[in-house]
């Protein structure tokens, strides 16, 4: 599928249907800049997961607190808009793979 980016507005129903991960991150880190190509990669292998990207900035700043981001890179796993799993810092495209695989099987 292809990647697509929520705000505090959009993101609840972007979440809501099937498995969904969602990148917290921000342009000014950069682990999270290291990691957005990471996550795109990995998104055009499954198009059965929604992959989402969501900035942290000053005009969304209700999601990232309601979830309790604290640090970016963050990923969180939603199954039909439930929280499953969160996960903070750089992951490599296997270990991200790896986790999907487990998300799915869940």
């Amino acid at each position: 599928m292809a990647l697509k980016h929520a705000n505090d507005e959009t993101f609840d129903s972007m979440v809501s249907d099937g498995l969904t991960l969602v990148d917290f991150w921000a342009s000014w880190c950069g682990p999270c800049q290291m990691f957005g190509p990471i996550f795109e990669t990995v998104s055009s292998e499954y198009q059965d997961v929604n992959f989402v990207k969501f900035e942290i900035d000053d005009i969304n700043k209700h999601t990232p607190v309601k979830f309790g981001i604290r640090s970016i890179p963050s990923v969180l796993a939603f199954k039909n808009g439930e929280l499953k799993e969160a996960r903070t810092g750089l992951m490599d495209a296997d270990t991200l793979t790896q986790w999907i695989e487990e998300l799915k099987a869940n």
